[in-house]
């Protein structure tokens, strides 16, 4: 099958990320294509509908709704809506595909047929006029592409897709029209060698709000001068129709998504992502630098000071030694360094989930890279986050019992099944605790109870024994042994100065990995809440590494710094430092909401600080056990590169 782009096998990761286009869109296909014949049915199904920006440009709810709630009173099927099969990950994400009346049939155009007549009384109507003031947007789906709008463009004066469509739309002087005619648009091409075989490559709906005078006919729609205002104080009737047509495209199939994966500015994209790598990049490179030239001279001096003390030469050692121990004091503390910290239980925890969320993100952005997660496959993203996350409990319950080994601790079984337990756990509690808030809204995001009973078996049929078995593995081999030998009596530790505290030197690790990835930040916030196509992985490749560099160098920089300060308790410290990101990301979180969000409700609100808390504590998760195990090799190496008598 031909791919979206001409490229050599051996360029392809190259070519991917140097242009915006391929970079943002690259991707596989996917599922096999349909072709119909001429006048054969083509399926339109319906999606929930989704809030997007309304008039004044901000969000005003976060809630989506059910394509048939009761409320917006949208025509059924004559046998009733049926439900469409979708992934795990596509009802996660809030997709409720259900079949529609529309009738589609290949190549043949229809003007103006009925659907059915609905009678708004004043109370529906007064919630419609709301829904369609804050932006709501239908969501139709035509042989797996999402109907939208067409929208150029105006600095490349390009063409592209955005899907879904408004309900209605406010005018200048006030007034709150409703939709009740769609006109569809469908771009179709023949098979390459047959004659009767015919693909969709595009769709469009052009909404409009219709006031008929007349009967609705086949062909011609009797229409009035003014459109259809649903009466707040009476009821209104409402005659929903459509129209289709089908236009013949160059487009190939295989290219279809190309108009929906737009980039929104790339150039400011490549710009802000190029400004923030070279500043990681010369960050990194000069704490790098810094720190191995302070070690170098450091672990000459100490293992030079030692070989002339096994000589036994006079007091010159000594004064030597003292001069030593005044410059740099990393060496002080060699018999405390690797003393088990306060609640090693928790700590091996976290980092066990730490590195299975490590590995996961790292498997899921290159699948995503190397475009194996289709967009025409929806939820196919959540799904393989969730399958992968799952597979590698393994990893996590072999790093926690590592870990905890090696940190000499004795709770043995409570390791084994806290680590598949407390974060997962934590992270349902809240995601359950905010379904709730969705179930009280009727809201279609709710996930049904069907799907949580599936989580939960896939969660303990599962992953739970991957973990429990990496578990039993890592307690079974060889403890981790540290390359010098821990004092009996913990050594006193001195006063540090200010940026050595704890809080300040949290704050200050904590920005410098989030300026690496605030810029694909923004990015990913706009898709989540405003309803838009995320394929900019290869910036998210990009910003991914750059945080990992940037998170680990300030990480180990922070640990020299309190090791000369002679403060060996560096474990929390390291983990605690680094996972702060998270605490700015929460605060990027809050800063978007007051400027780009105007969520007027008690669950929206909730909703959205709900789950900005639960990414947030992810991060926290990731970036803390990035910092504590960059450290951890840091501090490891050294020490083995010292001499202690």
């Amino acid at each position: 099958m031909q791919l979206r782009k001409h490229a050599p096998s051996g360029a392809l990761l190259v070519s991917l990320l140097a242009a915006p286009q391929l970079a943002s869109a690259f991707y596989l296909p996917g599922v096999a294509p349909s072709s119909y014949k001429h006048d054969e049915q083509v399926p339109l199904y319906v999606n929930a509908i989704r809030p997007v920006a309304g008039s004044d440009a901000m969000l005003h709810s976060v809630v989506s709704y059910d394509y048939y709630h009761p409320l917006f009173q949208f025509c059924q099927p004559p046998d009733g809506p049926q439900n469409v099969g979708a992934s795990l990950g596509s009802i996660l994400f809030g997709d409720r595909i259900k079949t529609s009346p529309f009738e589609l049939k290949m190549g043949l155009n229809e003007t103006c047929k009925k659907l059915c007549e609905k009678t708004y009384q004043k109370g529906a109507a007064l919630l419609v006029n709301q829904q369609i003031q804050d932006g709501i947007s239908l969501n139709w789906l035509v042989d797996g592409l999402p109907a939208g709008q067409k929208i150029v463009d105006e600095m490349t004066e390009t063409e592209f897709y955005n899907p879904g469509f408004l309900l209605g739309q406010e005018t200048a002087d006030g007034k709150v029209q409703f939709n009740n005619h769609y006109d569809i648009i469908v771009e179709y091409h023949q098979v390459p060698g047959s004659k009767e075989q015919y693909r969709v490559v595009g769709v469009i709906v052009q909404p409009e709000s219709r006031g008929y005078t007349g009967a609705v006919g086949d062909d011609t729609c009797n229409m009035a001068l003014d459109p259809v205002v649903l009466d707040e104080t009476g009821d209104t009737k409402v005659q929903f129709t459509y129209s289709v047509y089908w236009i013949p495209s160059t487009t190939a199939w295989a290219t279809r998504w190309d108009k929906y994966l737009r980039v929104f500015d790339p150039n400011i994209h490549w710009f802000s992502l190029i400004n923030s790598a070279i500043i990681v990049v010369f960050l990194v490179l000069t704490v790098m630098s810094v720190l191995v030239r302070a070690l170098k001279k450091d672990i000459a001096r100490y293992n030079r000071l030692d070989q002339l003390n096994l000589e036994d030469l006079s007091g010159t050692s000594a004064l030597m030694e003292d001069g030593v121990q005044e410059d740099s004091g990393w060496k002080l503390v060699h018999g405390d360094v690797f003393r088990t910290p306060k609640h090693p239980l928790l700590l091996s925890v976290f980092l066990g989930n730490g590195a299975q969320l490590f590995v996961m993100t790292g498997f899921t952005i290159a699948f995503a890279l190397l475009g194996f997660l289709s967009p025409s496959n929806r939820g196919s993203l959540g799904t393989i986050v969730i399958l992968l996350y799952t597979v590698l409990g393994f990893v996590g319950g072999y790093t926690s019992a590592r870990m905890y080994k090696s940190l000499q601790g004795e709770k043995w079984r409570l390791c084994i099944i806290l680590t598949p337990l407390l974060v997962p756990g934590i992270v349902f509690t809240i995601f359950f605790l905010l379904d709730l808030f969705l179930w009280a809204k009727e809201s279609s995001g709710a996930v049904p109870f069907t799907t949580m009973l599936v989580i939960i078996l896939i969660w303990f049929l599962i992953s739970v024994p991957l973990s429990c078995a990496g578990s039993w593995l890592a307690f079974r081999a060889p403890a981790i042994e540290p390359p010098v030998r821990t004092n009996q009596i913990p050594r006193q530790i001195p006063p540090v100065t200010t940026y050595l505290k704890p809080v300040p030197s949290m704050l200050l690790v904590g920005l410098l990995p989030f300026g690496a990835i605030f810029v694909e930040l923004y990015f990913i916030m706009s898709s989540i809440w405003f309803s838009k196509i995320y394929y900019m992985f290869g910036f998210l490749f990009l910003c991914y590494g750059l945080m990992i560099m940037t998170c680990a160098a300030v990480t180990v920089l922070m640990v020299y710094f309190l090791l000369c300060a002679e403060n060996y308790n560096w474990q929390w410290r390291a983990f605690l430092a680094a996972g702060t990101t998270a605490g700015y990301i929460f605060l990027n979180a809050m800063i978007y909401w007051a400027s780009k969000l105007s969520l007027g409700g008690f669950a929206g609100s909730v909703l959205y600080i709900g789950y900005s808390l639960l990414i947030s504590f992810l991060f926290f998760i990731l970036t803390g056990s990035i910092g504590f195990f960059a450290s951890w090799l840091f501090v490891r190496k050294i020490y083995a590169s010292i001499k202690i008598d």
